[in-house]
């Protein structure tokens, strides 16, 4: 089978009509689908509308809350604690970085500790957002335990991501954004959709033993070893336990296994900073276009066409997917259809099939 491709506008569309149907209100509907697509259009299918059917599922079980009740806990001039009562992630999180941007220009810092959200997307879609306002922007979460220490057979942390992007005159935001182990668990989810093997060294099965196939995948190896880990490791940190909401020793430990352990809420903080305080906006971003200029003039190896800085990779596919659709594979569309069947939607229009 052949992947099919649809307009994004069209995905997005339906995406919005899928989480509509399943309670939202539509306003964040909308953002839940905006997310999604912006991954997709990326080239960021792990965190796209493959996600579709695990979210569904996480709402039907009531592990993601459709209206959920946010509130702030705490706030200061440059900080904000906010309660997500298990909100959808992106709701949350877009609250959370309008807030952080707001203190960040009043105090020059801003910093969000988010405490019981849901899966959040691609992190690098918030950072960006704080890129394009003049802001340098910093993300990180934290959830329950799927990334195995190394010598460990099972898991002992999330793989915690982290997101920086800073503001960019060519490019609008230069980001970065990473998870601590190899690959996302999404990958995962995205090679079952292509019915192809996982890389040899991304995953461990139940027994702890290396796996290339995404049916057996349980636990996620760390990037660069140790230093995935103790990156993850202190992410919980930063997150979970200075939000009072410990997620991985309640997992782990038999005499912690108390509620915490089965909510599968995570925890996540925004930051951001304002560039205007030290320096000029403009030629922050001017610098930010020299600095990427001056990495791609360094000499290549035998073989190398051009050297690449975070989000080149990105960016080509957004153009290529803005112009010609986004190719979702076997898998995911399947459970295109099937959300379609359930909520009695009309499928989003496949590229060239009106022509």
């Amino acid at each position: 089978m052949v992947d099919r491709r649809v307009r994004a506008e069209d995905l997005e569309g339906f995406t919005a009509q899928v989480f509509e149907g399943l309670g939202m209100p539509p306003a964040d509907a909308a953002t839940e689908a905006e997310v999604l697509i912006w991954a997709n259009l990326r080239g960021v299918d792990s965190h796209g509308v493959t996600r579709l059917e695990s979210y569904q599922g996480a709402i039907d079980a009531g592990s993601m809350n459709v209206r959920p009740g946010i509130r702030v806990l705490s706030e200061r001039a440059g900080a904000i604690f906010i309660e997500g009562d298990n909100a959808m992630g992106p709701v949350v999180t877009s609250f959370a970085v309008d807030r952080v941007a707001e203190k960040a220009r009043a105090a020059g810092v801003g910093w969000g500790l988010i405490r019981n959200t849901t899966h959040q997307g691609a992190m690098g879609y918030y950072v960006e957002k704080l890129a394009l306002q003049g802001l340098a922007g910093i993300a990180v979460v934290c959830n329950p335990p799927n990334m195995a220490p190394p010598g460990a057979k099972a898991a002992g942390t999330h793989n915690s991501p982290i997101a920086f992007a800073v503001p960019s005159k060519e490019r609008g935001a230069l980001i970065f954004d990473m998870a601590t182990s190899i690959v996302a668990f999404g990958r995962v989810m995205v090679a079952a959709d292509q019915g192809v093997p996982l890389g040899d060294d991304w995953a461990l099965d139940a027994d702890g033993q290396p796996t290339t196939d995404p049916a057996l995948a349980k636990f996620l190896r760390p990037a660069g070893g140790y230093k995935g880990y103790g990156l993850a490791l202190m992410f919980e940190c930063f997150t979970s336990l200075m939000a009072g909401n410990a997620l991985l020793a309640p997992h782990i430990l038999p005499d912690r296994s108390d509620d915490k352990a089965k909510r599968g809420a995570q925890n996540s903080f925004i930051a951001a900073v304002d560039v205007s305080m030290f320096s000029d906006v403009d030629e922050m971003r001017a610098e930010v276009d020299e600095l990427i200029r001056a990495e791609k003039s360094l000499p290549t190896l035998d073989g190398v066409d051009e050297i690449m800085v975070p989000g080149d990779p990105q960016q080509r596919t957004l153009e290529d997917r803005s112009a010609n659709g986004i190719p979702l594979p076997p898998g995911t569309w399947d459970k295109i259809v099937a959300a379609a069947q359930r909520l009695d939607l009309e499928l989003p229009t496949e590229v060239g099939a009106n022509a």
